[in-house]
């Protein structure tokens, strides 16, 4: 491995040591000195020098530089505007400019208080202004979604928003129109703003040209409450701050953790928080009467579940949704287990320990030469931020090959490439990542679970029962956790064939007429506890906003007493319970607000490089019978989404993804209307060929597939 080479500048007149090649924003900061800047954020991609707010004197050199163009060089000799009084002028120059047309907003606009704009001006520009002409006026705002409005008077055209849209997220979708003093930013043709990612560019905004339409004039900096959590949308695990206000969620900002999300942060985990104030939202008890649910109080509601309980004789099922805490998850467990005998469970997914073998940070696919997708469902419905690491490890260079299934062919090209990560979305890739021995320095192996905390719930239930009895047969009670389980249609079919059914959730419309007792849920955003992200990474959600009526773990615990059984109210002495069992005994305390990634397990029998496991070439072959039908679940569907308008414009089109030579040996365009036909059923959708499937396939959003399965016939 090759050393850094190390070179000495002058900032200010201090020497510091830097990298090489290093940026000068950076190595200045390394001095202690701030280089102020607008247009410039690494995460983008390279500086363009748009915004000259960083302009600097460097010696040898007769003009002023852009500072964030510059790298260091050995003996390269800066002088910041603190310490020199022609860049000094000329930054206070460059902020005069662009507050020439800048409008007097500040008292109303959402920015105020934590705009740089704002915050530069007072330290570094002119104290009065020489301007006495009228400024220039735009309609505004203008809606450049549902979620985004844009005041184009306030642009300072720091290039921002377009840069992630077209290098980041690559939607291309956000341009700049016209040239020179006539430059706006508009959408592509004044569509809307529509992809996973489209909210990043608010906070990228260095002013309040780009605002977020739910939190329009909902907040103040001075009458907010930031609290540091992790995003329950996905199994991702963005790291989260929530804005609260009088005790409500007013909107939810990325808070970079620099392994896990980079700062980015998908419209689902950014926006979805409308469902805490839902009008179906379950604030009491409900009990089934005739002929409608009455509600209960809360002791009554406790002894209606105790009844229940105890009327089932054992033979009950817990049917969990992968939403829940590790706490509640293992409080749910222990209560089975110790008051009642009985712990079946009916899990959201199961996800192989051994990928635990393979364990690091989700950063580790940006610096690949190899990444591999395993499976044919999209990785951005599933997981959107791994799309975003799979798109800048391609901008920096790596391959991507993506397949339906593993063969030897591609497990000898994992073995050969340095810097190897595999990416399983709806594929079995445990074989795979043997064969590819990704066990090693530099790779990786991650499966993309379904439920934002499924390898959690999976851990805290193994940890409260030794072991899984099948299910009973018939089901004297079916309890049902969470708001994703009820909305599951297989766990709607066990509703109908058991005796009773004991229901948690937040949304009414998804719980009656079918459930018997109904408890009032909560959001993740209402929880203290853990989580357990796709990386295997222990997480730490903490309460934003007070649950409108008693949480789950102290319901638990109240109903828990009736059986005998000591189980905490607090997630932080339920935690320990856990930890002892399941995590090596890591206190409560120590996940942190950026919580680290445990280390790899190893996994038994690795194979030598003598006797290199094979994985037998399985994909399947359609010709002659159609494509092969995928459906999937999109990143905009569940009851959270349904219950915040705003996103629905984000939910698929009616389209059928086939691969461009799938299109070509069909003679379908795209964009080009097909029917999709399938045992007798047929629908006519819209045809989008993609590079991102294999041929053989077809692949349909679930909503819009209703009826098809197997292989698919599709037609012009």
């Amino acid at each position: 491995m090759s050393s850094i080479e190390l070179v000495t500048i002058t900032v200010d007149g201090v020497e510091v040591q830097v990298p090489k090649g290093l940026g000068l924003v950076e190595s200045a900061a390394m001095a202690g000195i701030e280089i102020p800047v607008f247009c410039y954020e690494p995460r983008i991609g390279p500086p363009i020098g748009a915004c000259r707010m960083c302009l600097v004197e460097v010696e040898g050199m007769p003009k002023l530089q852009a500072g964030c163009t510059l790298t260091a060089q050995d003996g390269m000799a800066v002088l910041t505007a603190q310490a020199s009084e022609k860049a000094a002028d000329g930054q206070e120059s460059t902020l005069e400019f662009i507050l020439v047309n800048h409008p007097l907003d500040c008292p109303v606009c959402d920015k105020g208080g934590e705009c740089p704009l704002q915050d530069l001006t007072f330290r570094y520009g002119p104290g009065n202004t020489r301007m006495n002409f009228p400024k220039r006026t735009f309609d505004k705002p203008i809606p450049i979604s549902p979620l985004i409005a844009l005041d184009r008077e306030r642009c300072i055209l720091c290039y921002r928003c377009t840069r992630f849209s077209g290098e980041v997220a690559e939607d291309g979708q956000l341009v700049a129109k016209n040239r020179g003093a006539q430059s706006v930013i508009a959408t592509f043709e004044d569509e809307p703003y529509r992809g996973q990612f489209t909210g990043n560019v608010i906070e990228l905004c260095p002013v309040g040209a780009l605002t977020s339409t739910p939190y329009r004039f909902e907040g103040r900096p001075w009458e907010i409450q930031n609290v540091p959590s992790v995003c329950g949308m996905c199994p991702v695990g963005c790291n989260i701050s929530a804005t609260t206000r009088e005790g409500k969620v007013r909107r939810v900002v990325s808070r970079n953790h620099p392994e896990v999300d980079e700062g980015w942060l998908c419209d689902k985990g950014r926006f979805a928080f409308g469902h805490l104030q839902a009008a179906d939202r379950i604030v009491d008890p409900l009990r089934r009467g005739q002929p409608r649910y009455e509600e209960l109080s809360w002791d009554d509601a406790v002894d209606e579940a105790e009844r229940i309980l105890r009327g089932a004789e054992g033979r009950i099922v817990t049917a969990l949704s992968g939403s829940e805490t590790v706490e509640l998850a293992y409080a749910l467990g222990k209560l089975m287990r110790q008051g009642l005998g009985s712990h079946c469970a009916v899990l959201p997914e199961q996800i192989d320990d051994a990928y635990d073998a393979y364990r690091a940070p989700l950063s580790t696919i940006r610096d690949s030469s190899l990444v591999v997708v395993l499976g044919d469902e999209p990785v951005a419905e599933r997981a959107p931020i791994v799309d975003l690491w799979i798109k800048a490890a391609q901008r920096n260079g790596a391959e991507i090959v993506r397949q339906s299934e593993p063969d030897d062919e591609l497990a000898r090209r994992l073995r050969e490439a340095g810097r190897a990560v595999l990416v399983s979305s709806g594929g079995d890739g445990t074989r795979l990542a043997a064969a590819g021995k990704l066990d090693r320095d530099g790779c990786a192996t991650f499966a993309l679970p379904t439920t934002a905390n499924g390898r959690g719930v999976a851990d805290a239930w193994a940890a409260a029962a030794d072991e899984e009895p099948e299910n009973p047969e018939p089901i004297g009670l079916l309890i049902v956790s969470g708001d994703e389980a009820a909305a599951d249609p297989n766990v709607r079919v066990m509703a109908e064939r058991a005796e009773s059914v004991l229901a948690i959730g937040m949304f009414r419309r998804l719980l009656t007429p079918w459930a018997d007792l109904i408890l009032p849920g909560t959001s993740y955003l209402e929880r203290d506890g853990t989580y357990v992200n796709l990386e295997g990474r222990l997480q730490r959600l903490r309460r934003a906003a007070i649950p409108p009526a008693l949480d789950e773990l102290a319901m638990l615990s109240r109903l828990a007493a009736r059986f005998d059984v000591e189980l905490s109210p607090h997630p932080s002495l339920v935690f320990e319970e856990v930890s002892a069992i399941a995590y090596g005994g890591i206190p409560f305390g120590a996940v942190g607000e950026q919580a680290e990634l445990r280390g790899r397990v190893p996994r038994s029998g690795v194979s030598s490089p003598a006797s290199e496991e094979r994985v037998s070439d399985t994909r399947r072959v359609s010709e002659g019978q159609g494509l092969r039908l995928v459906t999937y679940r999109p990143l905009f569907s569940g009851p959270a989404v349904e219950r915040v308008p705003e996103l629905h414009f984000q939910r698929p089109a009616a389209e059928v993804e086939v691969s461009r030579d799938d299109g070509q040996r069909l003679g379908i365009a795209n964009g080009q209307t097909v029917t999709v036909r399938s045992n007798g059923t047929s629908v006519e959708l819209r045809a989008r060929l993609t590079r991102e499937i294999p041929a053989g396939v077809a692949r349909i959003a679930a909503e819009h597939a209703a009826g098809l399965e197997g292989h698919v016939e599709v037609t012009g």
